[in-house]
């Protein structure tokens, strides 16, 4: 299902069908670094990921993290809403193909997502979690509109928490 365009992009649910991609962006450097080692490591087991984490998450919320892809249909990335037990409202995710990156794809897509969880979903408040290391990241962020909120941690790692609090448009 399309979830929104822009003028680059289509952001749509993921299918089972995205496996071969899904299993190359999970195991991409910046994937590991940044986000983790999901340990999805064959086609089966992507398939698995998207079925109990993306699929799941639509049925369970209204909201996941989505497939970006050009508007000539090629899948550059990943951008979405993930639903975290430690957070009271969903954190907006996203991350490229290495050879997608630099491009505004992430900003674009992140912007759309965004706009769609204010917008469509009636979400007042966007969390979204970085690495202190990750300072693209942290930037783009802040383009959106988000601000630094706290520092906390997650399964022993530090990471930085930020907020978005819907009292107008998200930029694009």
């Amino acid at each position: 299902m399309q979830i929104t365009v822009t003028p680059r992009l289509v952001i749509r649910e993921l299918v089972l069908e995205d496996a071969p991609f899904v299993l190359s962006i999970l195991n991409t450097p910046g994937w590991i670094r940044f986000i983790g080692d999901r340990k999805v490591h064959d086609l089966a087991a992507a398939e698995q990921y998207i079925d109990t984490r993306f699929i799941y998450s639509y049925n369970t919320y209204g909201y996941g993290i989505y497939a970006i892809e050009s508007s000539e249909g090629k899948l550059l990335g990943l951008c979405g809403l993930v639903k975290r037990d430690y957070l009271p409202h969903p954190d907006l995710g996203y991350a490229l193909m290495p050879e997608n990156e630099g491009q505004g794809y992430a900003r674009e897509a992140a912007a759309a997502v965004l706009r769609y969880a204010v917008e469509t979903l009636g979400q007042k408040v966007i969390h979204a979690i970085v690495t202190p290391t990750n300072s693209r990241s942290v930037h783009l962020l802040e383009q959106l509109g988000f601000s630094f909120e706290k520092d906390i941690m997650d399964t022993g790692e530090r990471l930085l928490l930020f907020s978005y609090h819907a009292n107008g448009s998200a930029e694009q």
